[in-house]
């Protein structure tokens, strides 16, 4: 039995962290997929139970030098990144203040800065040295055992090359020192590295400060969701009102909320009225009327009335609780984008210590023969200024920004893969009960061949009283307002696709669509047939009955369309995508939904197999296809789909069938949704070309001198700190 846990990674630094940690777990018998986020500090591992378990992964994680530990799939880790800023804070502040005297005797070194007045103490080797240990040996010690148990498990990370750089200006610095007082040669200054070491590991700690701050950031999406959920509700239990934890309540329990309270957890108002603002989860701004027997969710916010509500789901099972779930689950996945930098950064810094080690050699013995001083300097620059931060930072941010904007307006990715998907379909597909159209159709027409129209609809509401197709319930909405109780029914057999046969007052009946008896050969009256045209070319569906196989009338059903569907065509046409209608409804109705909201290219009377067959065909023909239906009818369509849209509403969003889900019944968040998808797609590939570029123009600066070692640390700093900044934008990224 395949199992997925949610864990919590610390002590991860750039993306060879989490490439380590990924090669490391794959490797224990029974893992079949692990995925780390480097953004999130979040990982999820999917293993075999009767082969290993959780504790088995998270301690060859902590074994190869990490911190690990199994969470809730609803846990925020909000506050353990604020202790982790304040800590950062600290250190900074400690490491900048050792650092400033330093930093002012570096202008004893610049003749065009020979008017300040630099203290003979800054400058004295020994003062250096007792400063700069605190800052490495200190300050520093983190970047010692990280790296050392990098090393230890036969891997390369960041922290190797700030340990190599620093240590090498530090102890040579260390060995000038004391070779020098040792000596007594003083006449002449020294030149010492000590302020290079500082230096770097300051503005590391800078880099890693902001990096914090703004990583904090890309979660808001999360935090807003989790800012919804309630701790406590108001339970009616025996005549009297008690505060109740929200993780006690379970279905049945009777909650009374007041106005201006959020809804506490998913349920069904049994007494009161008032309006509900369901902006946060559904992004529809326009309030909600609620009465006795209409839906509550959790994270909801009652605006007046009081209403009792009986509790229909656990804490665990809430629609907010699911959104949760999938936006977490979307960011802490990898787009597959990611593997590609997961593979070069795995390579990046062997390869990086090798072009220091060629560095170091070529000045010592071909530019500058003999120099030490030069061939460390520029080896030191090269060792921090290829840093792969920024490059292993460049997807995972976006990725998390990208789906938690989605989320925000009801868009959910069940994994980051999908949100690099979507934008690169050419063709998407839409159902049109429910999708296109409102799925709640009415009757708008009847005609009865011998019956009474309320014998008529005695027998035919009778039969469709049993099945919850949305035709079915418009029928027997419409026989209900002159029958009040309907005749018994036996011998069912439902017709996927045509309609359904049944017995009722020992009579056969058969109601279906004009399709079902053209392929039976079964004729019905000119005049009938007549109408059946007619009214399908008004863009009605139309049901025809036929009572101990003679002809007995006829039924006409209008879906009607709704308001977003045309205006979501257009957009989907504006950016050049192609838009097909796939309906189960006769020619002449789809032709006529068709026309209405733009749709030229569509295919009618297809069985949900079939739609599945039709997208297959197109994909064959070298095209990706989206394919957005109702989650249900249409599920073996969404599975074959590149990209499988379902849209619900807010009691529906685990959607199984689906790839992603629309929470809102509005098809502007589909083309929302595909913008979001381009967009992150671009950010994705500006952070690649911003790292890539910063790697290929520096990496030559330093090898050829022009570099100096603190300069390479804070462009190094800025570097990674620039990727999410960017990343960033897309919080405000325009989607009209």
């Amino acid at each position: 039995m395949i199992e997925t846990a949610h864990i919590e990674v610390k002590g991860m630094h750039c993306a060879a962290c989490t490439t380590r940690i990924e090669k490391s777990v794959s490797k224990i018998d029974g893992v079949t997929d692990i995925s780390v986020n480097l953004t999130t500090e979040k990982g999820r591992v999917s293993f075999e139970k009767n082969r290993t378990s959780i504790s088995d992964i998270i301690q060859r994680i902590n074994k190869i030098g990490f911190d690990a530990k199994e969470i809730s799939q609803n846990s925020s880790s909000e506050q353990n990144k604020n202790i982790e800023i304040r800590r950062l804070q600290w250190k900074f502040v400690f490491s900048a203040l050792l650092t400033l005297p330093m930093a002012w005797a570096m202008f004893a070194h610049f003749q065009w800065a020979s008017f300040i007045k630099v203290p003979d103490l800054f400058i004295h080797p020994l003062f250096q040295f007792a400063i700069t240990i605190p800052i490495q040996f200190f300050i520093g010690a983190e970047f010692y055992e990280r790296a050392w148990k990098a090393l230890r498990n036969r891997s390369a990370n960041m922290d190797v090359l700030v340990v190599l750089s620093t240590s090498a200006a530090f102890f040579y610095s260390h060995y000038l020192t004391f070779t020098t007082l040792k000596s007594n040669h003083q006449a002449q200054p020294v030149d010492l590295f000590y302020e290079t070491s500082a230096f770097i590991i300051t503005f590391i700690l800078l880099g890693k400060l902001l990096e914090a701050k703004t990583k904090l950031r890309t979660a808001e999406a999360i935090k807003k969701l989790y800012q919804l959920q309630m701790k406590t509700a108001t339970v009616y239990i025996n005549g009297r009102e008690e505060n109740r934890l929200v993780e006690q309540i379970i279905p049945g329990d009777i909650i009374v909320l007041k106005p201006g309270e959020k809804v506490p957890i998913d349920g069904q108002v049994i007494d009161g009225h008032s309006v509900m603002d369901e902006s946060l989860l559904t992004g529809e701004s326009i309030p909600v009327e609620k009465n006795i027997g209409n839906d509550v969710y959790a994270g909801t916010i009652n605006q007046n009335g009081l209403l009792m509500i009986r509790a229909t789901k656990r804490n665990s099972e809430t629609a907010l609780s699911q959104i949760i779930r999938i936006v977490e689950e979307a960011q802490a996945s990898k787009a597959p984008i990611q593997y590609i930098a997961d593979h070069i950064t795995a390579l990046f810094v062997p390869i990086v210590i090798a072009i220091a080690a060629v560095t170091f050699f070529a000045w010592y013995t071909l530019f500058q023969p003999g120099d030490l001083k030069e061939a460390l300097e520029k080896t030191i620059a090269v060792l921090i200024i290829a840093c792969p931060c920024a490059l292993g930072l460049a997807t995972p941010t976006s990725v998390m920004v990208g789906s938690g904007r989605a989320a925000q307006l009801g868009i959910l990715f069940k994994e980051g893969r999908f949100l690099e998907l979507l934008g690169k379909n050419n063709i998407i597909v839409f159902d049109k009960t429910g999708t296109i159209t409102k799925g709640q159709p009415h009757v708008t027409d009847i005609y009865s061949e011998y019956l009474s129209i309320r014998a008529f609809l005695e027998i035919v509401g009778a039969i469709e009283s049993i099945s919850d197709h949305p035709i079915a319930k418009a029928i027997v909405q419409r026989a209900k307002r002159e029958i009040s109780f309907f005749p018994s029914v036996s011998h069912v057999l439902s017709m996927p696709g045509y309609g359904i046969k049944a017995t009722v007052n020992n009579q056969k009946v058969v109601i279906a669509s004009p399709t079902y008896f053209k392929r039976n050969d079964i004729s019905i009256p000119p005049n009938a047939g007549t109408l059946v045209t007619k009214l399908e070319q008004e863009g009605k569906t139309v049901m025809i009955a036929f009572i101990d196989s003679q002809f007995s009338g006829i039924i006409a059903v209008a879906d009607e369309i709704k308001s977003t569907s045309v205006k979501a065509v257009s957009r989907l046409k504006q950016m050049g995508i192609e838009v097909i209608m796939l309906t189960g409804d006769n020619r002449n109705t789809a032709m006529a939904v068709g026309k209405k909201v733009g749709i030229h290219k569509l295919r009618a009377e297809v069985m949900p197999q079939q739609k599945a067959e039709i997208i297959q065909t197109l994909q064959q023909e070298g095209n990706k296809v989206i394919m957005v239906g109702d989650g249900i009818n249409d599920a073996p369509a969404l599975a074959v789909a590149d990209v499988g849209i379902a849209l619900g509403t807010g009691s529906d969003v685990a959607i199984e069938s689906g790839d992603m889900t629309i929470i809102k019944d509005d098809l502007n968040r589909v083309v929302d949704a595909i913008l979001i998808s381009k967009k992150t797609m671009t950010n994705i590939k500006q952070n690649f070309l911003w790292a890539f570029l910063y790697n290929i123009m520096m990496i030559p600066l330093a090898m050829l001198g022009y570099m100096a070692p603190w300069l390479a640390g804070a462009a190094m700093a800025f570097s990674s700190v620039s990727v999410v900044l960017n990343s960033l934008r897309l919080k405000r990224v325009r989607l009209k």
